[in-house]
């Protein structure tokens, strides 16, 4: 298996530091609002390395944090006039949902920011220690940029050339530092902010600890793998490594991959050019499964264009996947032959030919765009070589193949067969009955049975109101 790792520029052996395990930390969102398609690359991609990385037998140990105090979030929380942790708890919960929309697995630890402040004090008490950050006047605890010898090597940037003009470490209070390139650590509160004590000043982190301790704390000094969008290789996670690697004095991750851009139309997302999309506004028109599909078409370091024309074209793929597993369920059904022939028994060992194509394309880069092109030579292979004639036996190992590599692309290719609305007031008239029989457990029986195919019951004095989950 080989990474591009932006550390080196170039594809590396993966080679875990103990065998068998994998500890991976990405990057999550700040939680100010709903999470936007953006958002939704990332967590996309590696939520399918790490279901990859399952599949070969890894054990892998998946953190992505939330950034629960932020500018944006007290920004949001004034105006709404509630307190900071409203906004972050409340945007929490809406990405964790579309996140299980879009089939994305939750974390091994999904850390919050504001839960981690001790472990932030703790490093920078470090850091101080060891002269790697000092506090100003006013309590504000900067990082000495140039402390660190290797500064700039993940990013490959020059320290001269970032200080004749590069300002995406400057902040505000600049007069403070001793150097220019010197970064925020803890910053003094401002009136109405939240804030936590500190031998400093009371105050907050800056936004670049929080991983570095996150990560520690999780998975240890040394990680496998780190990642994020590109976006986030200067400063944020050049910053990450000269934290750790000052506080801690190892090598803080062997891997960093990093996934290219989304633009929306051939242009760059944003709300003032007016195409900006959350997740929730694909969901209103497409089932988030074609998101994800989408996402996964390109490799994930290959820039990618959302479009209308390229989201149905990502709904056909979709579907032709969708249509085998439900016409080999069909098959299942109706076949009369348990046992496969000897012929079949030949086509099955064809079939495993496409799990190899499979690995291979997946083993060099995550390259999904041709893992996903091995699956529809399996549906191919499947929609020629199956028939009514077809053995249980042969039809099952096909669809189990089907499904395990469609599984690792997290993708639900098999869908539950959608109840009619009038088997739902059929059942309902059926509950009614019951109750009024004083038939409890028949009726209790019905709304779980009705529950498990995703229709809610709600008892009102009108009489009972359905609605789909």
């Amino acid at each position: 298996m080989k990474i591009y790792n932006t550390l080196s520029k170039r594809k590396e052996e993966f080679v875990p530091l103990e065998e068998g395990k994998v500890k991976m930390y990405v990057c999550g969102p700040t939680v100010y609002n709903l999470i936007h398609i953006g958002n939704a690359r990332p967590m996309i991609v590696f939520d399918t390395v790490r279901r990859y990385m399952e599949h070969k037998g890894y054990e892998v140990n998946y953190v992505s944090n939330f950034t629960d105090v932020d500018d944006k979030i007290i920004k949001k929380a004034i105006e709404e006039g509630v307190d900071a942790s409203v906004i972050s708890e409340r945007y929490i919960a809406e990405c964790k949902k579309d996140m299980a929309a879009m089939n994305v697995k939750p974390a091994t630890t999904h850390p919050k920011a504001t839960e981690e402040i001790c472990g932030m004090l703790d490093m920078i008490g470090t850091l101080i220690e060891k002269g790697h950050a000092y506090a100003a006047e006013d309590g504000t605890v900067y990082f000495r940029t140039r402390s660190f010898k290797e500064y700039g090597k993940l990013s490959h940037k020059n320290l001269d050339d970032l200080q004749g003009g590069n300002r995406s470490l400057l902040v505000t209070g600049e007069d403070q530092k001793e150097d220019p390139l010197d970064f925020v650590l803890w910053k003094p509160k401002k009136e109405g902010e939240p804030y936590w004590e500190s031998p400093w000043c009371n105050g907050r982190p800056g936004w670049h600890i929080e991983c570095s301790v996150m990560s520690k704390k999780y998975l240890g000094d040394e990680i496998d793998i780190h990642a994020g969008g590109e976006d986030l290789v200067f400063p944020h996670h050049e910053n990450e490594i000269a934290q750790s690697e000052a506080a801690n004095g190892k090598q803080f991750a062997k891997y960093w991959m990093h996934n290219a851009f989304l633009n929306i139309d051939n242009k760059k997302m944003s709300k003032s050019a007016g195409n900006f999309f959350t997740v929730r506004d694909i969901s209103e028109k497409y089932d988030l499964q074609v998101l994800r599909f989408f996402m996964l078409s390109a490799h994930y370091r290959s820039p990618l264009n959302f479009s209308a024309e390229l989201m149905e074209a990502a709904q056909n793929g979709y579907d032709r996947i969708v249509t085998s597993v439900s016409n080999l369920n069909y098959l299942l059904e109706n076949t009369a032959s348990e046992k496969m022939s000897d012929e079949e028994a030949k086509l099955l060992e064809e079939a495993k030919g496409f799990i190899v194509k499979f690995d291979e394309a997946m083993d060099d880069d995550f390259n999904t765009a041709d893992a996903i092109a091995a699956i529809f030579e399996l549906v191919k292979f499947i929609n020629t070589n199956v028939s009514a004639e077809s053995g249980k036996e042969f039809l099952q190992a096909l669809k189990d193949e089907l499904l395990m590599l469609s599984d690792v692309c997290g993708l639900i290719v098999e869908k539950k067969q959608e109840m009619l609305d009038s088997d739902i007031e059929a059942l309902i008239e059926e509950r009614q009955a019951a109750r009024k029989a004083k038939n409890f457990a028949r009726a209790d029986e019905i709304r779980n049975e009705l529950l498990e195919k995703g229709i809610i019951l709600e008892d009102t004095r009108e009489g009972v109101k359905w609605k789909r989950a």
